[in-house]
């Protein structure tokens, strides 16, 4: 193994412990408001750093931006449907969380 296995490895380790954050976010914030911030932030950055660590082991410069165009889809979808959850809320009277 060289030093590109092993950064790889913790790009891919801290992605996942990215989602994991996002999650927990996901179950414990107390609206819907908080709930999609966690969720959307922290999978995009842990998708992020998944794209980052399986770039490293790509063997071609397509296959990189397979995986970058990939992202940017999925950063577009997200942020995109957590305006339209945030938005459909909204409407609908659901109050954001005070203490």
């Amino acid at each position: 193994m060289n030093i590109s296995d092993y950064l790889s490895a913790l790009l891919l380790i801290a992605g996942g412990l990215f989602f994991l954050a996002g999650t927990l976010g996901l179950l414990r914030f107390p609206d819907i408001y908080t709930r999609l911030h966690a969720l959307t932030k922290a999978d995009n950055v842990g998708l992020g750093l998944m794209v980052a660590g399986l770039a490293i082991q790509a063997d071609s410069w397509a296959v990189v931006g397979k995986l970058l165009l990939i992202w940017g889809l999925v950063l577009l979808a997200g942020a995109s449907v957590a305006y339209l959850i945030a938005n459909g809320a909204l409407k609908r009277g659901i109050r954001l969380w005070r203490r």
